[in-house]
């Protein structure tokens, strides 16, 4: 245990699979996000910032977890499930706003739901065997 009480580490073991996954997702929306922003930024700069948006949650969420900064990664986690949600309501709900796919739209359908699915696990992997505090 921590000096803080916490449970092991959560980016040892099996959550060295989940700070893979999350790192391959950052470089993944990233590198989309900013071929998108750099070539074609007009066409849908809601849509493609929104890609940058869910890159940089991956980003923090992928740093978080390797060195077990389990209250930052928690937050992200919250986060990306929120973006996950809202945007892919929206994207369903009004086409029309989502000119072009973001990587939450239709909840992460074009990654194969792994978006929607994601922060599931993340939340799950975060606050296993959490210690309530006294």
């Amino acid at each position: 245990m921590s000096p803080r009480g916490e449970a092991a580490a959560i980016g040892t073991g099996p959550g060295r699979a989940l700070v893979a996954v999350y790192g391959v997702f950052a470089l993944a929306a990233g590198a989309r996000a900013a071929v998108q922003i750099a070539t074609r930024f007009d066409q849908a700069p809601l849509a493609y910032s929104l890609s940058a948006f869910a890159a940089a949650v991956y980003i923090l969420l992928t740093v978080a977890l390797a060195v077990s900064a389990r209250r930052t990664a928690l937050v992200a986690c919250l986060i990306e499930l929120a973006g996950v949600l809202v945007v892919g309501t929206l994207s369903l709900a009004d086409p029309a706003a989502f000119p072009r796919a973001t990587v939450w739209s239709g909840f992460g359908s074009g990654y194969l739901f792994i978006p929607l699915v994601l922060p599931l696990v993340g939340l799950f992997w975060i606050l296993r065997g959490r210690r309530p505090s006294r």
